[in-house]
């Protein structure tokens, strides 16, 4: 039973509340679904800007007066975009909620972007892409998800390149921001020490007058869903790098499979999660033939990822891509055994229940599942787990993590 309640307000917004009335705390996640991959060609990197510009003040609320507000209160503000979403958090003692949130509701309805702020932040984002260049893990998985995706929106990183920001302008910033900043895009989601009916009744004060439509935004260009056939393969030399990287990433499917992605998690277990799972086991602590290696199923709203990343001497990086593809192919044919699924499950459930301890988490959870998906479905994980059979993953392997199909960046020093 999902123990949160779910409101439509009259204008489209959705409220999801929950009252945790041992807390002092409360926490207000508003989620929109204004990711990445909504961005038109050449606004590449619009969304991820917008997120820092929103702050930067309306006509009525000078730029950095929200963050002093919120800090004189003793709250605490976050912000992340992806490309399925941009979201924005506050948390707080439950009696600020009412003084703080219509400020948050205030910069995300009516952000002006001024002109002059547009220019200092572009540099603050130029920075953030500068740095992300010189980290080689972020280079390599970058390299390998535009591998992976090619033209399809999932390809491109959310931070957009030097090239692209300069191409851009507050009047277009403004357009995606009247566009995609509707109430029929956004979910707010509030957790803690707060009552149903004051919840309600602060929401709907504070979110209802949003900026008039933009109606000349440009639409996105239909892309075909991406398919690997074969191997697909990639190397990249970088200076002042000790470790190579081995990169290797399959395609899984979206939130309408959802069921398909729950059991891609636990394959990910299976294969590089504890040093008792298959490859940490085989390849690290017997071969030693990798510092490091893990698994990883990133669940998207269109099209999921499934990655195996290695650490490793540059000599190994062929063995090593062998071997795990021998692994896939064992798993193929033979299956897995009902100790390492117990195992799995046992360790996807505890995650779980770690990770709904606290307001900020449920929070989170709820407002990311109703972006992509439902609500709801957020509570049903550990039951979808602990409903897996060995024979269903194995049917998991053979259809999504063949060793004939696959995406792989090698990066190694130069």
């Amino acid at each position: 039973m999902f123990p949160a309640s779910v409101f439509k307000l009259n204008n489209g917004l959705t409220l999801i509340h929950q009252e945790i009335p041992t807390t002092p705390v409360v926490v207000a996640d508003v989620w929109v679904r204004a990711g990445a991959k909504l961005e038109p060609e050449p606004w590449f990197g619009m969304a991820h800007f917008l997120e820092h510009m929103i702050f930067k003040g309306t006509a009525t609320l000078p730029a950095g007066l929200f963050d002093q507000k919120i800090e004189n209160w003793g709250g605490v503000t976050n912000a992340a975009t992806s490309h399925d979403y941009a979201h924005y958090s506050l948390t707080t003692a439950a009696l600020h909620l009412e003084d703080t949130l219509p400020y948050l509701g205030e910069l995300l309805l009516n952000a002006a972007i001024p002109d002059d702020e547009f220019i200092r932040e572009r540099d603050v984002v130029l920075e953030e892409i500068r740095q992300a260049h010189d980290n080689p893990d972020w280079i390599g998985f970058h390299a390998l998800i535009a591998s992976v995706y090619q033209h399809y929106p999932y390809g491109r990183s959310v931070l957009g390149s030097e090239q692209e920001l300069m191409q851009q302008s507050p009047e277009i910033m403004r357009c995606f921001h009247r566009t995609h900043y509707q109430p029929e895009n956004m979910t707010v989601v509030i957790v803690g020490g707060i009552a149903e009916e004051s919840a309600l009744k602060l929401v709907s004060r504070t979110f209802v007058d949003f900026a008039e439509r933009c109606c000349d935004c440009p639409q996105t260009k239909e892309v075909a869903k991406p398919v690997i056939a074969g191997i697909r393969r990639q190397e990249l030399d970088l200076p002042r790098l000790e470790q190579a990287r081995l990169l290797m990433a399959w395609i899984g499917p979206g939130v309408e499979q959802l069921n398909s992605c729950y059991g891609l998690d636990l394959l990910s277990v299976l294969l590089a999660e504890g040093r008792t799972s298959r490859l940490v086991r085989d390849l690290r602590e017997e071969q030693q033939l990798v510092q490091g290696i893990c698994s990883h199923f990133s669940l998207q709203g269109d099209s999921s990822l499934f990655t195996i990343t290695a650490w490793l001497d540059p000599a190994n990086v062929e063995r090593v891509e062998s071997l795990i593809c021998l692994h896939l192919n064992n798993l193929i044919f033979n299956g897995i055994s009902k100790q390492e699924l117990i195992r799995c499950q046992r360790l996807l459930c505890n995650d779980f229940a770690f990770s709904t301890e606290t307001p900020n988490q449920l929070a989170g959870l709820y407002g990311y599942y109703n972006t992509i998906a439902q609500a709801e479905l957020a509570v049903t994980y550990p039951s979808q787990i602990q409903s897996y059979s060995a024979k269903q993953l194995q049917e998991l392997v053979q259809e999504y993590l063949s060793p004939n199909h696959y995406a792989v960046t090698v990066v190694k020093p130069c």
